[in-house]
């Protein structure tokens, strides 16, 4: 399972001990600092190199937007910054700063785990650990909740894109698999010989497809339209099907 290394900086003490507590209550966040001030943590992220800061904005001296447009004007990789503040109108400046995402205090654990999973999706698509599984792979590892599922995939039947999350239909199963992650990146860990993309919102096993009309296909009673831009792929498919 990928590890965030995080830094927590706030110059509530209130505020900051939260935001620990969160960090450490989540599998896959590890704490490696914290401080009350930007200045300080300016010098921790070039020491330490955290993939992930948690970080107030209105702070004395240097405020937490003014420390993130700094850290755009540094050599090398950046972490990820989630914006923590009890003010609303600064959301569309922390977006030109390129922060993940930004939480309005006072805030839940949910939302806070919302956020760090909106970051862990990133560095796992990101990263090179997780390549497209070859034709004799036959499984992947989801993350579902917190844990790494293993999902075999003789077992899907189709994969539905729900927002920042994927729905998998198995086989034998009347409960389908929630995962955080982008259809897009999931498509990328599958095996083209086996899956191919029908629309925006579909993935489908090609071996699991029961019927073909002319601008869908059925896997059992469940009828999934043929995008515009994946038709001429999937005829190539057919062809070679029904010849």
């Amino acid at each position: 399972m990928t590890t965030l290394k995080c830094i927590a900086v706030d110059d509530e003490p209130l505020a900051l001990k939260l935001v620990e507590t969160f960090i450490e209550q989540t599998p896959f966040l590890e704490l490696i600092s914290s401080c009350d001030n930007a200045v300080e943590a300016m010098g921790i992220i070039k020491e330490k190199q955290p993939d992930l800061v948690f970080l107030d904005i209105n702070m004395p001296n240097l405020t937490g937007m003014e420390l993130a447009r700094l850290l755009q004007e540094q050599p090398g990789s950046l972490p990820k910054i989630v914006f923590t503040t009890a003010y609303n109108h600064y959301a569309i400046e922390g977006y030109r700063v390129n922060a993940v995402d930004y939480l309005l205090k006072p805030f839940s654990y949910e939302e806070f785990l919302r956020a760090a999973n909106k970051v862990l999706q990133l560095a796992e698509e990101t990263s090179n650990e997780n390549p497209q599984a070859s034709a004799e792979d036959d499984f992947i590892f989801l993350k579902v909740e917190y844990q790494w599922v293993k999902v075999n995939l003789k077992e899907i039947l189709y994969i539905e894109s729900l927002k920042d999350y994927v729905k998998v239909h198995l086989e034998n199963s009347d409960k389908a698999l929630m995962s955080l992650i982008s259809l897009k990146a999931l498509e990328e860990k599958l095996p083209s010989s086996k899956f191919m993309r029908m629309n925006r919102s579909f993935i489908v096993s090609l071996e699991k497809i029961s019927a073909i009309s002319k601008n869908s296909i059925f896997i059992n009673k469940t009828e999934i339209t043929v995008g515009e831009q994946y038709k001429e792929t999937f005829k190539v498919i057919v062809d070679k099907w029904i010849k």
